[in-house]
């Protein structure tokens, strides 16, 4: 079998090898562009790693305001009442989100690890279809209503901040 690429011709065999050589040459530089990221990204996880700090704030500290608070109470009517209850009791497929239940299975933890099950899991109609500001937000009601002193700055909106946060179900 005779193949015809413009003026010259070849046979389905060289054909074949000069794809497999342009192939093999393509994928010798991807071999060599992950093998030159693959250190850089082994620094990155470690620098990460080793800036990574234990909590140093509680939630006993004061990390949300009472308009925060006020806020979200708004928000946790439209979006979480239903399942959750009005009261934050709980429903027939939703866990309370006050009490001595709640505050336990969190103890310990940090109000990232809090707000990341948020943000990825709720409403769960609708997952993470909430801004990272109203889930905050909602968060801080539930802070309220958990009766964890309020403060003068806002919670804030992003999860690496919030995991400088201790969970502590009693106040230290």
């Amino acid at each position: 079998l005779v193949v015809c690429t413009g003026w010259k011709t070849a046979s389905r065999t060289d054909t074949i090898a000069r794809l497999f050589l342009s192939v093999q040459r393509g994928s010798m530089k991807v071999k060599i562009a992950v093998s030159a990221l693959i250190p850089f990204a082994a620094i990155l996880v470690l620098h990460s790693t080793l800036h990574a700090q234990p909590p140093t704030k509680s939630v006993w500290d004061g990390v949300y305001t009472q308009e925060q608070a006020d806020r979200g109470k708004a928000l946790y009517s439209t979006a979480c009442a239903s399942c959750h209850g009005a009261e934050l009791t709980g429903g027939e497929m939703a866990p309370g989100l006050a009490g001595g239940e709640f505050i336990s299975g969190w103890d310990g933890l940090t109000v990232g690890d809090l707000f990341e099950r948020i943000r990825i899991s709720m409403p769960q109609n609708a997952p993470g279809s909430l801004s990272g500001q109203q889930n905050a937000d909602i968060l801080a009601f539930m802070f309220s209503v958990n009766k964890f002193p309020t403060g003068t700055a806002d919670l804030a909106k992003e999860a690496g901040i919030l995991k400088q946060i201790k969970f502590e179900g009693k106040k230290p």
